[in-house]
């Protein structure tokens, strides 16, 4: 007797997908439990096809780092109704290329993370997990923005963040997008009748004046905490902390290409290259 033959199975992605909506892959660095990528999914969940891949522990000031010491988890979890999505043990930038290469089988049309608890302005966008998971899909073609709250409570009110994080996502979608967009957008801790809009801005020079604090552990053992103030060296009203601190939602284009330009030039003609 003839063994039928099985068809591969097919994923789950690729049945559900189709080209009335966009994909819309989300992800973060709070971890896939945090409340803010809740309140982002819940924001966006009818503008198009939603699938998650998220850390599954926090994974805040990871940056740009990716996993190569050590093998990676994929689980499928059941953390929001009708959705399919991922918990992976990796870094932000982990889940956007997981996501890509094993459960979507395909590059989103747009590539979200957030929402943060807390500021990703100024030069904290260097050591965003939030913002490099969304230079990550840029690098890949993939338009995306990555959503920060200002508040760090685990009981924040994302009310107003997900009212701003949707009407962003809507405005990509009627825009042509360039392929490498990103942008990075935070929301005051305010209510919405508070806020005065959007501002496109720039990001400020601001950084914190750092130092460690040096401690004991039981054992009597040095440890160090790394502590720091907020400083704001930038006084222009175009910049992302400027627009916060009244009360605007800043969204400001990054790209992931560090080349200082007028000064290469400098460079080129004072070292007679």
């Amino acid at each position: 007797m003839r063994t039928p033959k099985t068809k591969k199975p097919r994923t789950s992605s690729k049945a559900r997908v189709s080209k009335d909506k966009p994909v819309i892959l989300i992800t973060n660095d709070d971890g896939i439990s945090a409340p803010g990528i809740r309140n982002l999914v819940e924001s966006v969940k009818d503008l198009g096809h939603i699938y998650v891949v998220a850390p599954d522990k926090p994974q805040s000031g990871m940056g740009h780092a990716i996993t190569i010491g050590e093998p990676l988890r994929l689980h499928k979890t059941h953390h929001f109704e009708g959705i399919d999505s991922y918990a992976c043990s990796g870094t932000p930038v982990d889940c956007v290329k997981l996501a890509v290469d094993k459960v979507l089988h395909r590059k989103p049309d747009l590539c979200l993370s957030g929402i943060n608890h807390g500021a990703n302005h100024s030069i904290n966008v260097i050591y965003s997990g939030t913002m490099s998971a969304a230079v990550e899909a840029a690098i890949e073609d993939i338009p995306s923005a990555g959503f920060s709250l200002l508040d760090y409570s685990i009981e924040a009110d994302f009310t107003a963040a997900r009212l701003y994080a949707r009407l962003v996502v809507e405005k990509m979608m009627r825009t042509k997008l360039g392929r490498h967009t990103v942008l990075n957008v935070n929301i005051p801790a305010q209510k919405p009748e508070l806020i005065r809009g959007l501002k496109i801005c720039r990001q400020a020079y601001a950084k914190y004046n750092e130092n460690y604090v040096q401690r004991n552990d039981p054992h009597g053992k040095h440890y160090y905490w790394l502590t720091g103030e907020f400083v704001n060296a930038d006084k222009g009203k175009d910049t992302d902390v400027w627009a916060l601190a009244n009360n605007y939602v800043s969204v400001v284009p990054v790209q992931y290409d560090l080349t200082h330009y007028s000064y290469k030039e400098q460079l080129a003609k004072s070292w007679k290259l």
